[in-house]
């Protein structure tokens, strides 16, 4: 039988071969991993569904397939292979790669954008990248007159640019067919090499799908920052006291899950900045959870695990569950799951040893929080200047759902609540003490 590459998650449909875990010849048992796949958000392991003898492999090493195309041939874990029936091998034709493929998964020959594909069956949407998908909504334009010209009738940018370009030849020539807003034509090619030395490096699935994140959401948001400073003197002192006594539990007490904790207190006071906006309803999605998405920087880009149920969870919890996320994501071990539904993403630079910035929304999230790195300040207090410790704030909302005045208040308060940490929600019992 073949094996098909399953379902991958909610909004996920595709991803790149990063290695062959098995051989052709070689005994599998159900459930071992077959291939390693690079999606836009992690990398996986695909399982085989039963045991078997991998008859024939059919992708390999950097191959950009999607969900229900078969990756393997299996024997004895269902039909075997060499039974197939003579409408199936009528069927079959040999892709460009020289591999065996089915004639509904042969690219179609490239026509103009203007002729509209064969329709599809109702309720089939056509195949497309979620992305694209939502970029063709917000343009007014039904991807069922698109078509697709990689395997399979997909659908990708350069199509619908394709029939964007022939709508507006249309419109000059007076037979416009459709209305609505387009995007502007894509920028010309330039040869850098004539200036000097140049190398082409083709970005990753997590870099491309980071690029088209960011665009999406800078583009389809109207941005807004905050900016603030909170002081964090006495909140680092009882930080520093506290510590040894995390670490003996095998806790990291840093800044973040004091931020958590506070935020969660003000997303409850000022529910909309825990919300999602429901454009093709015109709805507010109110959340009565609080996950936060923590920005993580890895050597192959910028990752976002989900830290879920902040607001049931200690200190200590918190500082634990960090540390875990933060670990699995640079060592790209973190799950598709682990990367979705979150309510509210924090960006802490100050580890690394940024000020102000402007992070960008990650969408459908309606803000960000970013943090730089805590600085020495002088600072008027009562009648005195003192010397204090200062942590820049930038809070990046969806101006559509949130105003300006309730912005200043959410960060506000997160200032007040940061100065406000009482020694008893910090203290643990020390381990060497107890009998």
């Amino acid at each position: 039988m073949q094996v098909k590459l399953p379902h991958l998650g909610e909004g996920a449909t595709s991803g790149t071969v990063s290695g062959l875990l098995v051989k052709v010849g070689e005994t599998v048992s159900a459930g071992q991993a077959l291939i390693e796949l690079e999606s836009e958000k992690a990398v996986a392991s695909i399982p085989s569904p039963s045991a078997g003898t991998i008859a024939e492999i059919l992708v390999k090493e950097g191959d950009e397939i999607s969900v229900g195309q078969p990756i393997v041939v299996l024997k004895n874990g269902g039909d075997e292979p060499s039974s197939m029936t003579k409408d199936q091998k009528e069927r079959v034709s040999v892709a460009p790669s020289g591999k065996l493929v089915q004639d509904n998964d042969v690219p179609p020959v490239r026509q103009e954008a203007s002729v509209p594909p064969a329709p599809l069956p109702s309720g089939i949407p056509p195949p497309a990248a979620p992305s694209l998908r939502k970029l063709a909504r917000s343009l007014g334009i039904d991807l069922h007159l698109v078509r697709g010209s990689e395997r399979g009738g997909r659908i990708v940018l350069s199509d619908l640019r394709s029939y964007i370009a022939s709508l507006r030849e249309n419109a000059r020539a007076g037979t416009a067919s459709q209305s609505g807003p387009v995007q502007p034509p894509a920028a010309p090619a330039i040869d850098f090499s004539k200036w000097g030395p140049v190398e082409r490096k083709k970005l990753s699935q997590i870099r491309a799908a980071i690029s088209r994140k960011m665009l999406e959401s800078w583009t389809q948001v109207p941005h807004v920052t905050q900016f603030d400073e909170a002081d964090i003197t006495d909140l680092q002192r009882k930080r520093k006291i506290h510590s040894p006594y995390y670490k003996k539990q095998n806790a990291n007490l840093t800044l973040t899950p004091f931020i958590l904790k506070a935020l969660v207190d003000l997303l409850k006071e000022y529910p909309v900045f825990n919300a999602s906006l429901d454009s093709s309803t015109n709805e507010l999605v109110f959340k009565s959870y609080y996950h936060f998405g923590i920005a993580v920087d890895t050597e192959h880009g910028l990752l976002v695990p989900v830290l879920r149920d902040a607001d049931k969870k200690s200190l200590l919890e918190l500082s634990v569950e960090l540390v875990d996320l933060a670990e699995r994501a640079r060592k790209r071990s973190v799950t598709l799951d682990e990367m979705q539904g979150g309510t509210f993403t924090i960006s802490n630079q100050g580890g690394i040893g940024g000020g102000h910035f402007t992070p960008i929304i990650n969408t459908p999230e309606v803000a960000i929080l970013g943090i730089g790195r805590g600085s020495l300040k002088p600072v008027f207090r009562t009648t005195r200047v003192e010397k204090r410790l200062m942590l820049p704030l930038a809070l990046s909302y969806d101006h559509r759902v949130i105003d300006g005045a309730d912005a200043a208040r959410f960060v506000t308060g997160l200032i007040e609540r940061l100065a406000g940490f009482k020694e008893s929600e910090i203290r643990l019992t020390d381990p060497s003490k107890k009998n």
